[in-house]
């Protein structure tokens, strides 16, 4: 069994940290490909994690301060075939009774079960392989303070659920991973912010028809990174009478590195069968019509270059990010869409990294959208974050 970890342009001193970013799959050189480093102790636990501390300034708004994440990985070495790895996660600082004061969440919790490079088993809370971010969101590993918005209302980063799958890696420098998981649930849709509050999260899901997800990736040849990924599941199990809601994501990506250079675009779309009758059955229920769409769409292009590269003092990089995210991309018969959720972002900032695992971030998001009525603020950021 070969496990190659890599660094993916960021040096990781330390075995818990460098083990962690095996375990998500992060992309690797072709030339690693075939180099077979000294096996982990047998029987062995490493303890990781990463921080997120963010100053948010919308305009026309008081500025926020808000430690956004702690997160703690435990990780464990059964053997050389059988490994565990765990993220919790507490987001907002604390959480307190019912109030929307920060919550808490097992975001990945599996046994992985290593038979060979081509084949092999994993079960428990799941990352679901979907797009760039979700399985890679750890802040030294992308631009801007936040997340992109494509990851965060097209696909629902981050986005676990509990369940059971394959991966591994066929021919030369293709990957693969392949999961059954519980499904998103539609009643909990929303027009702004698409299907994020779906995820049931693990927490006594609906198992009645399970989701499929997987993604394929091309690795082979040196700094590039090309992706497929697809989500499919019925999604309407709350409804009484009980109907199908048959849900599709699709998503395509793509990054390259080169010296200083690094380029990643990404597009996805969201499309959901029987829109009308999911939003007469919302309505039915709650009393106010969600308004959701058939069809969702999002897409980004970002341009990255290291302006320091190797100095005593760390690197600097600076990036630009253009986003086009419409929630309501196109409607249901009779159903009209709001301008204001078909939004555009420009964001530009800059990375400090005093050491390869801290980025201390900065940057100007400039948002519009279609709607002459409702404003979308642009915003200033500052964030730092960390791993270990």
């Amino acid at each position: 069994m070969e496990l190659v970890l890599t660094n993916q342009n960021y040096c990781f001193g330390r075995y818990a940290a460098a083990l962690v970013a095996a375990l998500v799959l992060a992309p690797r050189p072709a030339s690693a490909q075939d180099t077979v480093p000294p096996s982990p102790p047998m029987s062995s636990t490493g303890l990781s994690g990463y921080m997120d501390l963010h100053y948010t300034k919308l305009e026309d708004q008081d500025g926020e301060l808000d430690f956004h994440r702690f997160v703690l990985l435990v990780t464990h070495q059964f053997s050389d075939r059988i490994r565990f790895v765990s993220e919790l996660e507490l987001e907002h600082a604390f959480v307190e009774g019912l109030e929307e004061a920060g919550e808490v969440e097992l975001e990945q919790a599996y046994l992985d079960f290593l038979l060979n490079r081509r084949f092999n088993l994993r079960a428990g809370m799941l990352l679901m392989p979907v797009g760039i971010v979700n399985e890679r969101h750890e802040p030294p590993m992308y631009y801007g303070v936040e997340r992109p918005m494509v990851d965060t209302v097209i696909i629902p980063t981050t986005w676990f659920e509990a369940g059971a799958g394959v991966h591994g890696e066929v021919g030369r420098g293709w990957r693969y991973r392949a999961y059954l998981t519980a499904p998103l649930n539609a009643a909990r849709f929303s027009a702004e912010d698409g299907v994020r509050d779906g995820r049931q999260k693990g927490s006594r899901t609906n198992l009645g028809r399970a989701a499929v997800t997987g993604r394929l990736e091309y690795v082979g040849i040196r700094g590039l990174t090309a992706g497929t990924s697809f989500w499919t599941g019925k999604s309407g199990f709350e409804f009484r009478p009980r109907f199908d809601v048959p849900v599709h994501i699709t998503e395509a990506d793509v990054r390259y590195a080169r010296n200083r250079f690094e380029g990643r675009a990404q597009l996805a779309q969201v499309a959901i069968s029987g829109a009308g009758d999911l939003n007469d059955a919302v309505a039915r229920t709650t009393g106010v019509n969600p308004n959701l769409p058939r069809t969702m769409r999002g897409g980004y292009a970002e341009l990255s270059y290291r302006v320091v590269s190797g100095a005593r003092f760390g690197d600097i990089g600076t990036f630009v990010r253009y986003e086009d995210v419409d929630t309501q991309a196109r409607m249901p018969p009779g159903a009209v869409a709001l301008p204001e959720f078909d939004r555009r972002f420009w964001v530009m900032g800059a990375t400090y990294w005093p050491e390869p695992d801290i980025a201390i971030k900065v940057d100007y998001v400039h948002q519009t959208n279609k709607s002459s009525v409702i404003k979308a603020p642009n915003a200033f950021n500052i964030g730092i974050g960390w791993w270990f």
